[in-house]
């Protein structure tokens, strides 16, 4: 048996179920209202509507073929074309007179994309990127709805057209940039561990023939199978919080953007071993929407050079504040 505390992990393992269930229930919310939970998984959430090593991820992050050997995701995006501007008869134009944009993104992050308790409202350094993209947009702030989703549904959504757009710790992968299209990198995580504070863990290589906890559509249970894990699958990264508090696996392995807020949840983790791989993030966007992965690159070239991506970083991931990630644009 662990010998921390149970009393306290207990609360830690109740915060954890009740971020769970919010998840699972999502929310909505009318403007001038507060959010109310709602039975279904899928609904919007309404926001001021106005009307082992680097090498490793070459293997499994980078995909397979003629496009593993030529893609680069730290330069795959298109460059903008000036300042974000909103032209007759583009996207940009099309979201504009709809009233708003439509946003997929988690609400489980901690610190990312976060449904806060306490006010109903979704926060988090990914959501400040669509608050900056709506405003450009709309001239003023608010205009969103954001669509709570799960790692599995990024792809399909932007696919479908359920969404304008994906902004959920989502990895630029080779892969991925064969079905969708993404902006310029504006995070750069790496994947590592969470433990139980008494385990002797110290990284993925203690953890051949463990079960490891990932979610499902992520990219980080391959990385964990590379390592002779056993991956377990989850909708969401908080059901992996809970299934480490209960003992059911060893550890979570995923990006350090997303296990740091995990364990900040829960003051019996730690965060070990090396950072195994690069996670350059991108705002996924459809292929068909060309203009609109410019333009949302405007937006991001202005969010690093004014401030505004050095504001956010420093209220949601902490100080000291280091330089955005290097940008590069394939054409």
């Amino acid at each position: 048996m662990n010998a921390r505390p149970r009393l306290v992990k207990a609360g830690a393992v109740a915060l954890a179920a009740v971020i769970a269930m919010a998840v699972s229930a999502g929310c909505a919310a009318r403007p001038g209202a507060r959010p109310a939970v709602t039975a279904t998984a899928r609904v919007a959430v309404h926001s001021g509507v106005a009307a082992p090593a680097i090498a490793a991820r070459s293997v499994s992050r980078a995909g397979a073929g003629a496009a593993a050997a030529t893609c680069n995701p730290d330069a795959a995006s298109l460059a903008p074309l000036g300042p974000p501007q909103v032209t007759a008869g583009s996207f940009m134009a099309k979201i504009r007179a709809r009233g708003f944009l439509i946003a997929g993104v988690d609400q489980s992050t901690y610190h990312f994309g976060y449904l806060n308790p306490l006010d109903g409202q979704i926060e988090g350094f990914d959501i400040d990127m669509i608050k900056a993209v709506a405003e450009a947009i709309f001239g003023s702030p608010g205009h969103v709805v954001y669509k709570a989703i799960s790692d599995a549904q990024r792809i399909p959504d932007i696919l479908n057209g359920t969404v304008d757009i994906v902004a959920h710790t989502m990895t630029i992968t080779c892969a991925r940039l064969q079905q969708v299209d993404f902006s310029s990198v504006y995070f750069q995580a790496h994947q590592r561990v969470l433990v139980l504070k008494d385990s002797t863990v110290n990284g993925l290589a203690d953890l051949s023939g463990q079960k490891v906890c990932a979610t499902s559509g992520s990219d980080s249970a391959t990385l964990i199978t590379h390592y002779h894990a056993i991956p377990v699958t989850v909708p969401y990264w908080t059901d992996c919080l809970v299934l480490l508090q209960q003992d059911q696996v060893a550890a979570i392995s995923t990006d350090d953007s997303i296990l740091d807020g995990l364990e900040a949840q829960d003051p019996f983790t730690k965060l070990v071993g090396p950072e195994l791989t690069q996670e350059p993030y991108g705002l996924a966007i459809s292929k068909q929407h060309q203009d609109f992965v410019r333009f949302v690159n405007a937006v991001l070239a202005k969010e690093r050079t004014d401030g505004a991506w050095a504001a956010s970083y420093a209220r949601w991931v902490g100080t000291p504040v280091p330089a955005p990630p290097a940008v590069g644009y394939a054409s």
